[in-house]
């Protein structure tokens, strides 16, 4: 369905009990809502929970800046690194004031916060601006954004670093060996299926002009680390310590961070969330709701 919030139209998914508390499933960068496993999903539709996904603003079959122009990548990178002033299109903040809206939209006046990589640290911003909508936060395969912590190994960089084809068969064979290369080794992916998943993403919608936008919005986000102390939900950061994307000490460094943060480190979890891994990954999630509901 569609919803209307800070002037863009979001494509929402809005499952279970409307009277349940509810879960909103914050994607990371470029996902669209349709990445979320089913299985984690319907183990937390089973264990009694209202589940909300939505497209981020920018992504999927929510509303773009369309022809707003991106500013230069590069130029924009580089200032941002030298501490130059580099406006954003928009930031990860404006990013968190999109599922408040979600939220006033909805009528639900808190919600458990479940954010992946972008998401996660757009659920930090959430809990930092408004704590009274979130009754819990769960980080996953986040960072604080921190100065000197490691970045993605070499071979991560060398295909990042690659300019994806515009070609369709060629874009799905880069979007795939990109997809298995930051996957979790514990639980092998099928290429094919991967593939097919891929596939699916891209018919569904093609935004690479977002895309870049939001990177841009991660990258101008080079304050929030100072500000995690300030963080007073419970929060739960979940990561796994084979993450080649953002690796592991991203994650000890926003447990440290947070204030009672509790860190669950999943051995073999690269930067995915593997159908093998969601039963155990749903377990966690509903205890540490359960204890803050």
């Amino acid at each position: 369905m569609k919803l209307t919030a800070n002037q863009f139209s979001f494509e929402v998914v809005d499952a279970g009990d409307r009277s349940a508390p509810a879960v909103v499933l914050i994607n990371g960068l470029g996902h669209q809502l349709t990445y979320w496993p089913a299985k984690l999903i319907d183990a937390l539709l089973a264990a009694g929970y209202r589940v909300i996904r939505f497209d981020n603003r920018d992504t999927g079959l929510t509303q773009s800046l369309g022809s707003v122009a991106n500013p230069n990548f590069i130029w924009f990178m580089v200032r941002n690194h030298f501490g130059l002033p580099a406006t954003p299109p928009y930031t990860l903040q404006d990013m968190a004031d999109d599922v408040v809206g979600i939220l006033d939209a909805l009528a639900i006046a808190s919600a458990h916060i479940v954010g992946i990589s972008m998401g996660a640290m757009i659920g930090q911003r959430l809990a930092l601006a408004a704590p009274g909508r979130v009754l819990s936060l769960a980080s996953i395969m986040g960072s604080s954004g921190a100065a000197g912590l490691p970045g993605p190994s070499l071979a991560v960089i060398k295909r990042l670093r690659q300019r994806p084809p515009k070609e369709r068969e060629a874009l799905l064979d880069h979007m795939t060996a990109m997809q298995l290369l930051i996957g979790s080794p514990a639980w092998p992916a099928d290429p094919a299926t991967i593939r097919r998943q891929m596939a699916a993403a891209l018919d569904r919608a093609h935004r690479p002009e977002g895309f870049m936008r939001q990177v841009i919005a991660i990258a101008a986000d080079k304050q929030r680390a100072g500000l995690l102390a300030g963080i007073r939900v419970p929060t739960l950061v979940v990561h796994g310590k084979a993450d080649p994307l953002i690796p592991f000490p991203a994650a000890e460094d926003t447990q440290r961070r947070i204030p009672g943060a509790r860190l669950l480190a999943v051995d073999g979890m690269g930067h995915d969330l593997p159908p093998g891994l969601c039963p155990y990954l749903a377990g966690e999630l509903v205890a540490h709701f359960g204890a803050h509901t």
